[in-house]
């Protein structure tokens, strides 16, 4: 029998699937979230493959150890969420959390070389990644196998303050200590990262944010954020629960 928190687990991370697919952060059947439970061993809640993302229901997620092994649910786990997902969980104990997608303008930012394949501190929205965010600058093909997940998942052990994890040539990885604040996350980066691209296309000079003005608003915005992440995915779950058919807008 499932624990109250792993209940509670799974109804966030479910919630969160069918958010994303609102949202379009989807791509397909493919990506994946997952969370690691609070337990002596090591267990996670992983989507299975080929189920649609807003039809994913608490009951819809598996429950895997370590070695991909499924000890609860129906359905397979993805070669590339079990690669890319154990060895990221395990790179950095802080990350409960770990949030896969190819959603559209972030994976932009990850067909850009250089340093232009990460935001820059050119909006208060970008500021909330300040000292969170790094790049995988290599694309080594499809995460078939632990080797690939280690070697995208080695930056995170390296650098634990980093939440923000930008693929080359793939996609994003969005980790936290919570399904709200992930989530919360995700959902701006998505944001900052729109605002990015537009103003690329004006084909004029970026104005950056100084130095001491990125740093204070930081603070601010981190004093805050867990706590905001909360509400703001309470709200999103109230409004789904009080219209399912409600369209969001992004």
């Amino acid at each position: 029998m499932s624990s109250s928190s792993e209940q509670q687990d799974r109804k966030d991370l479910a919630l969160a699937f069918r958010l994303a697919e609102r949202f379009g952060f989807h791509e397909g059947i493919c990506n994946h979230f997952s969370v690691r439970l609070d337990s002596d061993e090591e267990r996670y809640l992983i989507n299975p493959y080929g189920v649609h993302w807003s039809r994913i229901q608490p009951e819809s997620l598996l429950l895997i150890d370590g070695d991909g092994q499924i000890l609860a649910g129906n359905g397979a786990v993805e070669d590339t969420a079990l690669f890319i997902h154990v060895a990221s969980h395990r790179a950095n104990p802080r990350h409960r959390v770990v949030l896969h997608t190819h959603m559209p303008y972030s994976t932009v930012l990850t067909m850009l070389d250089g340093d232009a394949g990460m935001l820059p501190m050119t909006h208060q929205t970008a500021i909330r990644f300040h000292g969170r965010q790094s790049r995988e600058p290599q694309f080594g093909g499809l995460a078939h196998d632990s080797e690939e997940g280690e070697r995208l998942a080695s930056r995170a052990a390296k650098s634990p303050e980093i939440d923000i994890m930008f693929l080359a040539n793939h996609g994003v990885v969005v980790s936290g200590n919570s399904v709200a604040l992930a989530f919360d996350d995700l959902y701006y980066l998505e944001r900052a990262c729109r605002q990015h691209v537009l103003a690329l296309q004006t084909g004029l000079p970026l104005k950056m944010i100084p130095d001491d003005v990125v740093q204070r608003t930081s603070q601010q915005i981190n004093r805050d954020l867990e706590e905001y992440a909360e509400q703001h995915f309470r709200a999103l779950e109230h409004a789904l629960e009080a219209n399912p058919d409600f369209n969001f807008t992004f």
